[in-house]
């Protein structure tokens, strides 16, 4: 589906969702990210089970979140989806583990390593405001990149994971707020991971 062919309701929700993530990521902006939400959102990071399940929660989390993410954090869009009611996105985030990450990694310290991990996040949306949001990624590829996890004779895909994914989809990483992101891409994924 082109961005010309998106209904009235799920173009507002596109916009809504880019001026949410452009305060979030790109101005860091805690009461503007809350403004684009309901007053009763939540947020499930469910690989490290971490968010926020009420407004405060949500508040206390998007603050840590907007203190922690590295200088290099990139995010690749590979495809979304719009319905009624939701957006689902699909990409591989970059980043080098050089700050603190508790939304991500709980309590575990700087590694420096960089790390390639697909991620899948659903928006939800309840009378044009962002409901709720639930990322998904495969935590045991991220430790093993990381170095904390053997993969020994696990079924643990690594950096193979990221690297076949944009093999089969020819995508490439640029930076969270880049030009060419923005002209390569009029959705949502040119302002958000």
């Amino acid at each position: 589906m082109a961005d010309t062919d998106l209904t009235p309701a799920q173009q507002a929700m596109m916009d809504t969702l880019a001026e949410h993530a452009k305060a979030e990521l790109g101005d860091r902006d805690l009461d503007g990210t809350l403004s684009t939400m309901t007053n009763n959102p939540y947020i499930l990071f469910v690989s490290s089970l971490t968010g926020g399940d009420d407004r405060a929660g949500v508040r206390e989390f998007y603050r840590e979140l907007m203190d922690q993410l590295p200088d290099d954090l990139k995010l690749n869009p590979i495809a979304r989806t719009i319905g009624s009611d939701r957006v689902v996105g699909e990409c591989i985030l970059t980043f080098t583990h050089s700050v603190s990450m508790d939304w991500l990694l709980p309590g575990l310290p700087p590694t420096g390593r960089k790390v390639a991990i697909p991620l899948v996040v659903v928006f939800t949306f309840e009378n044009g405001m962002l409901a709720s949001e639930r990322a998904y990624w495969d935590q045991a590829s991220l430790l093993q990149q990381l170095g904390l996890l053997e993969r020994g004779g696990l079924p643990i895909a690594g950096i193979q994971g990221a690297e076949k994914l944009r093999q089969l989809t020819g995508a490439k990483i640029y930076p969270l707020w880049s030009k060419k992101t923005r002209f390569l891409q009029s959705s949502i994924w040119s302002h958000f991971p």
